[in-house]
């Protein structure tokens, strides 16, 4: 199920559309003006990225103090205690292995 991006030729805004079958005719329509006057865009690729380089990227809490991906909070906690010069004690160091695993503490499963 592809994701097209189209340019209006009238408001020259970038629609987004989702199209569930790529047989089917489509008429693409802006979003921003209802135009259909709309030119198809080449889209951006990405690259797929490993964990190491996920959990570089959005391990660490935002300039507001959030954390992007909560899947990453263990990276912080270990940060945290690195930036500190303190050992991770070894019972954190278990919850976020296997948090890491897919084993989260039963608080979290009950969320």
């Amino acid at each position: 199920m592809p994701i097209y991006e189209y340019r209006c030729s009238q408001c020259n805004q970038v629609s987004t559309i989702f199209v569930r079958n790529p047989k089917t005719e489509l008429v693409p329509t802006c979003e921003h003006c209802s135009s259909t006057r709309m030119k198809r865009l080449i889209s951006r690729l990405s690259r797929v990225k490993n964990d190491q380089q996920v959990m570089d990227a959005l391990g660490m809490p935002g300039p507001a103090g959030s954390i992007e991906d909560p899947r990453q909070i263990g990276r912080w906690v270990e940060q945290r205690f690195e930036d500190y010069g303190m050992d991770l004690p070894e019972e954190t160091r278990e919850m976020i292995d296997a948090a890491r695993d897919g084993e989260l503490p039963d608080p979290v499963n009950d969320l």
